[in-house]
């Protein structure tokens, strides 16, 4: 007598499935991570205007300076730049010629072909070059134990110098997450 099964999925169908639950497991990891970002890049930023507004009372109001605060302004306004440009693009609210790429012309599938030709020629090329060429620029600032030349400037450069390398690893980290999406986009609308 013979017993009935049902029809097991094949191992391509199995495989494709897997590697699909680990793509989102990772999406996961990686929009918790920038999310995370988010409040540290708001309070850098309320830190910086605070700064900024107590420098600018110092000067203009007691007559002195402070060369750390203003090395700070910079090294604050770098950091937010750089940790805040992954949530830019998670958001979509980076630049973009969007004359053409918001027309009616335009399919839905036609602008996420155009991101996914962003993301593989521009983006992710862009950022590595980044990456590779600013980590020996950190190390060195770690190993050398690097200060400001100014006096009164701020000491362990290789803090700010290490957000260079960080935030761009952060914009690849969502370029894999868009690339993602804009395929899916593309495979559901064809």
């Amino acid at each position: 007598m013979k017993t009935f099964r049902p029809e097991e999925p094949s191992i391509l169908k199995r495989t494709i499935s897997f590697f699909l639950r680990v793509a989102e497991f990772i999406n996961c990891i990686v929009n918790r991570i920038i999310k995370s970002t988010e409040p540290l890049t708001c309070g850098l930023l309320i830190l910086l205007v605070s700064i900024t507004f107590s420098d600018v009372i110092m000067r203009y109001v007691f007559n002195s300076g402070s060369v750390g605060l203003q090395e700070l302004e910079w090294h604050l306004f770098s950091a937010i730049f750089l940790l805040g440009g992954a949530i830019t693009l998670r958001e979509d609210k980076h630049v973009r010629v969007d004359l053409i790429y918001r027309s009616k012309l335009l399919q839905e599938r036609h602008r996420a072909f155009v991101d996914i030709c962003g993301i593989l020629f521009f983006l992710l090329p862009f950022c590595t070059v980044v990456i590779i060429t600013s980590a020996p620029f950190v190390y060195d600032a770690y190993y050398h134990d690097e200060i400001s030349p100014d006096a009164g400037g701020l000491p362990h450069r290789w803090v700010i110098k290490l957000t260079l390398p960080l935030g761009f690893l952060l914009i690849v980290l969502q370029g894999f997450i868009s690339l993602k999406q804009n395929l899916l986009t593309i495979i559901k609308n064809s």
